[in-house]
């Protein structure tokens, strides 16, 4: 059985996808972008803020899928410049406890609205 997992404590689809699907005991949540949810808008600040809002966009579909952080078993992380993973690892270890999930990061040319970081997820709810 598959189902869409939708919550509007995160950006709604900007496309032909859904915001994360479960399938079972595990949600593929789509990659998540800094997008303000009330108002679909780019976020406003530095890069820390935007790394930030998609942190708190996967929590939110996470917890709409019935899940925690902690259940998070994979990400990928997209960034437009690789000299900003650092600061992903120092936000990423507010949101995450050990052990942390696996995870790829990958140095990209653009992303979609110009965003410089996109992330996404897949959730294990049986852990």
């Amino acid at each position: 059985m598959r189902q869409v997992i939708s919550t509007n404590d995160a950006p709604s689809a900007i496309g032909t996808y859904s915001q994360a699907v479960r399938t079972g005991n595990t949600v593929y949540i789509s990659g998540q972008i800094p997008l303000d949810p009330a108002t679909m808008e780019v976020v406003e600040g530095d890069i820390d803020a935007m790394i930030r809002r998609v942190f708190d966009s996967l929590k939110a579909v996470t917890v709409a899928a019935t899940g925690t952080l902690d259940q998070v078993a994979r990400m990928t992380i997209y960034l437009t410049d690789l000299n900003h993973f650092p600061l992903v690892n120092e936000v990423m270890a507010e949101y995450f406890d050990k052990p942390y999930p696996a995870r790829v990061a990958v140095g990209v040319a653009a992303l979609p609205k110009g965003v410089p970081v996109e992330i996404d997820a897949i959730v294990d709810l049986s852990i």
